[in-house]
């Protein structure tokens, strides 16, 4: 009686036990998001659009061109170039998912130079 029981109470256990949510990478291809202001950014608003992301900071306004790669990887390209820096490929890996945001490391063109942040998603 005592066995029968104690497999009870386990599958009880058990199957009282949640599983944790997958998260979907995904939800972050398209929708507003913010990059909050740190030290390394001012505070950004992000929209994106199919292939397109516009990026509002300190009162001005770009348009990139997102390209993902995989889930976790896409480069962007400044639509309209100012300046010889802008024509070099930013490459964006996300290294950690959240269920409202991301963290991500950035590298501009070929440099060793690499920027780290997190983006949130603030709406569909």
């Amino acid at each position: 009686m005592r066995k029968i029981l104690f497999i009870l109470s386990c599958i009880i256990l058990f199957s009282s036990c949640k599983r944790g949510e997958k998260l979907d990478v995904k939800i972050f291809r398209i929708g507003t998001f913010e990059i909050p202001a740190t030290e390394n950014y001012s505070k950004t608003l992000i929209k994106r659009i199919d292939s397109f992301q516009i990026e509002t900071y300190e009162e001005k306004v770009d348009t990139l061109l997102i390209h993902w790669k995989n889930d976790f990887n896409y480069t962007l390209n400044m639509l309209s170039l100012m300046n010889g820096i802008e024509e070099d490929p930013i490459h964006v890996q996300i290294t950690r998912l959240n269920s409202d945001s991301y963290e991500f490391i950035a590298v501009v063109g070929h440099s060793n130079f690499k920027q780290d942040g997190k983006v949130f998603k603030i709406s569909e």
